[in-house]
């Protein structure tokens, strides 16, 4: 095992105030929707100051998936974090994020990051890498705080969330799979034109999509990292690599039984790329205008894809029948 511990620490300003960079810190499930890094939170156990998440991020070998126990201080706006391996429960990682005033309403922002012992042999030459990323990572974590903490006056437009929904007497299962499916829906969904789609771990989709544009124009390319919880009965999907209008996107697909069958629902959290208002709308767009259009193409994209799931199941039915 190599005994090994890096460390990286850094700070940069902010212009926001400390009250609402700590307040991005401290409401982890909103990262998959802020933060491009982060694919989908739950949290587990918590009590507003101590909790456990189990989280998903992208690194540059893919989705990442660790438990995270967190201890917030509101008072001095810090956050301590443990990140723990799922399966061995091994502690592999400490931090601490820090908000403090700075010049005229701006804020500082700081994080440390240690990065515990391997529990693997590890030669010089790999030591001096997980160095790298791990200062890499911390810089990169700080700039995305900073890009959605400086639009904070108009956070509130930027960001937005609907569902869309059908209720169908088909079989669970059946909608699931059809939902699941993704690799089968440029023949089964009609503004889906092409998707390409690997499976290099249980129950995760990496996903590249070709679909129709929202108004029927070009042809929209997105890539997703999709995960699966058939158990559960969701699908989380995220796009990494989002439509130009939508800084963030994320997309969870639930079945929800009840006594008269089941309901299938599409919840979408956006936040808009405002510089690119006018490349999608045009001259004198505005956010009013951009929230209007995604919500009535997302809305009418998912719609159409519940309305199949349903058929599909209901179908199956009607031939056993």
């Amino acid at each position: 095992m190599s005994s090994q511990v890096h460390v990286a620490e850094h700070a940069i300003s902010v212009a926001a105030p400390v009250g609402v960079v700590y307040g991005l810190l401290a409401d982890p499930l909103r990262w998959p929707v802020l933060f491009p890094s982060y694919v989908h939170v739950e949290r587990i156990d918590g009590d507003g100051f101590r909790e456990l998440l189990h989280l998903w991020d992208m690194t540059s070998d893919g989705p990442r998936a660790l438990h995270v126990r967190r201890h917030l201080h509101p008072h001095t706006r810090t956050v301590e974090t443990e990140r723990i391996e799922p399966l061995t429960q091994q502690v592999t990682g400490r931090g601490v994020w820090r908000v403090t005033p700075g010049r005229g309403g701006d804020s500082v922002l700081t994080l440390r990051r240690e990065l515990g012992p391997s529990p693997f042999p590890v030669p010089s030459a790999g030591a001096g890498e997980a160095a790298q990323v791990l200062d890499t990572e911390v810089r990169a974590r700080l700039d995305e705080v900073r890009a959605v903490a400086e639009r904070w006056e108009r956070l509130d437009e930027l960001l937005l969330a609907f569902s869309d929904s059908v209720h169908t007497n088909g079989p669970p299962e059946l909608v699931y799979d059809f939902l699941q499916r993704v690799e089968d829906w440029p023949d089964l969904v009609p503004h889906i034109e092409w998707t390409e789609v690997s499976t290099d771990a249980p129950g995760v989709q990496i996903v590249d999509i070709d679909s129709t544009a929202w108004d029927g124009g070009d042809t929209v390319t997105s890539g997703a990292v999709r995960l699966c919880f058939p158990a559960a009965g969701y699908i989380v999907h995220k796009d990494v690599v989002p439509p130009e209008i939508l800084a963030g996107h994320t997309v969870q697909w639930s079945l929800l039984p009840d006594s008269s069958g089941l309901t299938a629902v599409c919840t979408h959290s956006v936040m808009l790329r405002e510089e690119a208002l006018v490349s999608f709308l045009g001259a004198g767009a505005t956010l009013t205008d951009a929230r209007h259009e995604v919500r009535t193409g997302l809305g009418q994209a998912s719609a159409e894809i519940l309305g199949l799931a349903k058929w599909h199941a209901e179908s199956a039915l009607r031939r056993v029948g």
